[in-house]
């Protein structure tokens, strides 16, 4: 890894703030989309970019705003990688959201999560925290393969558990489901009927498949061939060079996850999850202007 001093912590608008304290990431999926050329790296992706001056950046903007609102973190490098252990970065911004009385939506993989459940549950009691967790592949030795670096499924779920224990909400991102790897109707009951279990506020599903483009794909198929001989020939057969893959199971797939969704209370569309990770709760809006 290698530290720089970043500018800007924030991105965003006043409804929701967007933050990453890393760049890269060393998790090793290999279907990642923030390998895809278009981000622009100008180095290795597991060389770890560490915005070593986050939680001061984070600070100085956050007391220059008047409205609270949710800042999220992890769209696009996992805050909870190896590094953070030793960092500790992700827990001082944390500390830094806490102080100011704003809400937080972290996205994870990673158990390491559970380091920092008493500050999330701080923030939840006094604004709202919301809990995302990565869930594609049921399987224990196919999530080895697919998600190599990180705990596995059923790790992640006792993680959700966790935060269910504390009231802390959760959302699981079912996604991306990779067109005839994991896109079986097992795969996906399996999952949702664990999200029942674990009491999730909602799934995000983007329409059961995978997109791939430059970078992204070149990393995949090399993956593909190494642990899935012949796939990457069936892929460019059925998809040619598509940037969206959906697997020909996608209608059935999806009908499953609205029907357990609805059945259970759950939020099943990108849209109703994404409000609902976006909104500060309107009796503690009115709080904050009071004391403002």
């Amino acid at each position: 890894m290698h530290f720089v001093n970043a500018k800007t912590i924030l991105t965003g608008n006043d409804g929701y703030y967007g933050m990453n304290i890393y760049r890269g990431c060393t998790h090793g999926c290999i279907y990642c989309d923030s390998r895809s050329c278009c981000y622009q790296f100008t180095h290795p992706f597991e060389d770890i970019e560490v915005k070593q001056n986050a939680p001061e950046l984070l600070d100085k903007a956050l007391k220059s705003k008047r409205k609270r609102c949710m800042i999220g973190t992890g769209a696009m490098s996992d805050p909870y990688m190896h590094c953070e252990e030793q960092l500790q970065l992700t827990r001082k911004c944390l500390e830094i959201i806490l102080k100011h009385g704003f809400g937080v939506a972290v996205q994870t993989k990673s158990d390491r999560i559970l380091r920092d459940i008493d500050l999330l549950d701080e923030i939840n009691r006094s604004a709202k925290c919301v809990v995302q967790m990565t869930l594609t592949t049921y399987n224990d030795d196919l999530c080895q393969i697919v998600e190599p670096n990180v705990c596995n499924t059923k790790r992640r779920i006792e993680v959700l558990k966790k935060m269910q224990e504390r009231d802390i909400p959760t959302v699981v991102w079912l996604t991306p489901v990779l067109p005839f790897i994991n896109d079986t109707e097992r795969n996906i009951t399996d999952i949702l009927n664990e999200c029942v279990k674990a009491g999730v506020k909602g799934v995000i599903d983007f329409g059961m498949g995978l997109t791939l483009r430059e970078g992204d794909r070149e990393y995949y198929y090399s993956a593909l061939d190494r642990h899935f001989p012949g796939m990457k020939d069936k892929y460019i057969r059925y998809y040619g060079n598509a940037y969206e893959l959906p697997s020909p199971n996608a209608k059935k797939l999806t009908g499953i996850l609205h029907r357990i969704c609805s059945e259970n209370g759950i939020l099943s569309t990108p849209d109703e999850c994404f409000q609902f990770m976006r909104q500060i709760p309107e009796a503690y809006e009115q709080m904050s202007f009071f004391h403002l």
